[in-house]
């Protein structure tokens, strides 16, 4: 691979980024902002005060090209409710500024020098796929952006990014290594687009490392209604193997073409990367009848019936019950809950000190290891952790899990992580 690495798609949605007319109106321009009332339980003795943060993502939008990811923002507000009846983070309120970035490039920048303004300890959680905007303040600022989405380069390349997980590149890489165990052959269909350039080389990555030859690419247009010609050539190419998609919100579209795909005798397996399928997807599609039975899935964390997700589906429960826009399954929503688990551990490793931005980057760059309770793997942002690659610099978690459909429910192929932090060196290299 060579060259700059392009951004990759947002999972579970792809299409040209564009630039977007900023919504107006208080709901744009306005955070809301959540803050408990009266005196923390289990407060205490502890060090007070308050810990301010922000997560942003794009809310709801008429424009069939832009990302909805609402969930983030709720479930960060929703972490807030449940952390401050237990005590707070460290013994403080935690106060959770939300932002709508209506996935442009103004929303993003808008959002970014909001949280310069209020002075935040902290960007947690959040989605944006332009970096390219959004990081420069916070790069001005000193303010840490821990966790995110993987959606943008910025996120594994930037000084204040500590992200969570290993981004579009991992679960690509990962998913080569998954199919490698048992696919003879592989088509790989992904996008006619930038977004989707680096992605063959990638799972090839994956494929080698497993002896298995480089799948077939085939190419699709990013907004599409049928797939027919591309499920046909996919099946051409693997025809007793494995067919991958990841096309973000097309790859229903897509397995539905090549479920219908004259002569398909179901001879060849599917597979995706989490994002592109999820829960919601299979059971819309039928569940147990849904053409991903079987399907080889690939993603950062636990499946979501997984105990380590206790915590989270109980705090959904308690606190967000009503609200639809909350998927325990969203990676999303996950990632969120991980970055809001690290910010918890910044603030107690900071005990009675004075906690703001630059403390919290104090903390994160002096070796604090992070225990996610086995969501992930304890994360550290030293810099001996980080890949240090030229096109991941920040990545310091290069583990997936391998999963797949069974009785229409993701459930775990394999136990525990698949490191595939050597097969992303591999794919810069190749």
């Amino acid at each position: 691979m060579t060259g700059r690495r392009h951004a990759p798609p947002p999972l579970g949605t792809f299409g040209p980024l564009g630039t977007r007319r900023l919504l107006v109106g208080a709901a744009a321009a306005g955070s809301l902002l959540l803050s408990g009332c009266g005196a923390l339980p289990g407060a205490e003795g502890g060090a007070g005060g308050t810990v301010t943060v922000m997560t942003w993502a794009p809310g709801a939008s008429d424009d069939a090209d832009s990302v909805t990811m609402a969930g983030v923002t709720a479930t960060a507000v929703t972490y807030a409710k449940w952390v401050n009846v237990q005590g707070g983070v460290g013994g403080r309120e935690l106060k959770v500024l939300t932002c709508d970035e209506e996935d442009s490039l103004e929303g993003a920048e808008k959002c970014a020098r909001e949280a310069v303004d209020r002075d935040v300890t902290a960007v947690v959680g959040s989605y944006s796929r332009h970096g390219q905007t959004f990081m420069a303040p916070l790069e001005a600022a000193g303010i840490p952006y821990i966790g995110g989405y993987g959606a943008s380069d910025e996120e594994f390349e930037s000084f204040v990014s500590y992200p969570v997980n290993g981004g579009q590149a991992a679960l690509l890489a990962g998913n080569g290594r998954q199919l490698a165990g048992g696919c003879a052959k592989v088509s790989l269909v992904r996008p006619d687009s930038v977004v989707g350039d680096d992605m063959a080389t990638l799972l090839d990555a994956g494929l080698a490392l497993g002896h298995r030859a480089a799948a077939t690419d085939v190419v699709a247009p990013v907004a599409a209604t049928s797939y027919d010609a591309e499920a046909a050539e996919a099946l051409d190419g693997a025809p007793d193997g494995c067919v991958t998609a990841v096309l973000g919100d097309r790859t229903g579209t897509f397995f539905d073409s090549f479920r219908r795909l004259p002569g398909n005798d179901g001879g060849a397996d599917i597979s995706s990367v989490l994002g592109s399928v999820s829960q919601p997807l299979i059971d819309s599609t039928g569940g147990r009848d849904s053409p991903f039975e079987g399907a080889f899935v690939t993603g950062w964390y636990p499946v979501t019936s997984d105990a380590r997700w206790a915590e989270m589906r109980e705090a959904v429960r308690k606190y967000a019950f009503a609200d639809d826009t909350i998927d325990p399954h969203d990676a999303g929503v996950q990632t969120t809950w991980v970055a809001y688990t690290v910010l918890k551990a910044v603030v107690e490793a900071l005990g009675d000190g004075e906690v703001d931005a630059a403390a919290a980057t104090s903390v994160l760059n002096h070796g604090l290891a992070v225990d996610t309770g086995g969501l992930t793997p304890e994360l550290r942002w030293r810099y001996q952790d980080m890949l240090g690659s030229a096109a991941y610099p920040r990545i310091v978690n290069g583990r997936v899990t391998f999963q797949v459909v069974r009785d229409g429910r993701l459930v775990s192929q394999k136990t525990g992580f698949t490191d595939v932090t050597e097969t992303l060196s591999d794919a810069e290299g190749a």
